[in-house]
Parts: C-alpha cells; structure tokens; sequence
C-alpha cells in the first residue's frame, strides 16, 4: 500500500463521532472516506511545540512510526495524528510500538 498524505484543510477536520484513540505521545482519529487508499496526516502545534526544531521533530517521529507501521493503516480512511508534548522524549522502538498498539485498538 503507498502511503498518501492529506494535502487539504478540510480533511483534517474530523466528527467527533469517529473514532479516535488518545495516548501519551500522540492522538490518532481515523475517518472513513470512499477513496481506495489510506491516507494520513500529522499536526504538531504551535502551542505545544513553541520551537520549530521541536514541532519539525515530532512529526519526523511520527512520519517514521506510520512508515514502519503502515500495513496496519486500513484502506478507505484518513488517519490523523496530533503530535503529543511527550513525544520529544520517546525512543523509536517505543514509539512503533505504541503506534501499533494505536492503528490496531482504532481498527476494532
């Protein structure tokens, strides 16, 4: 599966009637769309993150999760994820981890 991103801001508006599963280092929530294949996008805030480096790293981090763990990403919807203060002091194993853990509890 070739991985996509969301380009559009209305996209990344997700209902509060999807799912969505909250963890220490980031947010996911998943809208099902009719498009074929999964696609993703990732916010790192300026509120959370004040400097640049920091808000650039975490979603460096997460693009690397959702590469290493994009077989468990299902077809026909638009995954978000909302980059988490913590995740500036996570390791990458954990980090894949807890991502996999994530894509599996929000594909229930």
């Amino acid at each position: 599966m070739k991985r996509k991103t969301i380009r559009n801001h209305k996209d990344f508006i997700v209902p509060h009637d999807c799912p969505a599963v909250m963890g220490q280092y980031f947010i996911v929530k998943a809208k099902p769309m009719a498009k074929s294949d999964a696609r993703y996008g990732v916010i790192a805030s300026k509120r959370t993150f004040k400097l640049a480096v920091q808000r650039n790293r975490a979603k460096r981090l997460l693009r690397d999760w959702i590469a290493y763990n994009e077989d468990l990403m299902l077809p026909n919807f638009d995954y978000v994820f909302i980059a988490r203060g913590a995740i500036l002091d996570c390791t990458r194993e954990i980090g894949r981890n807890k991502m996999a853990d994530s894509l599996k509890k929000i594909s229930k």
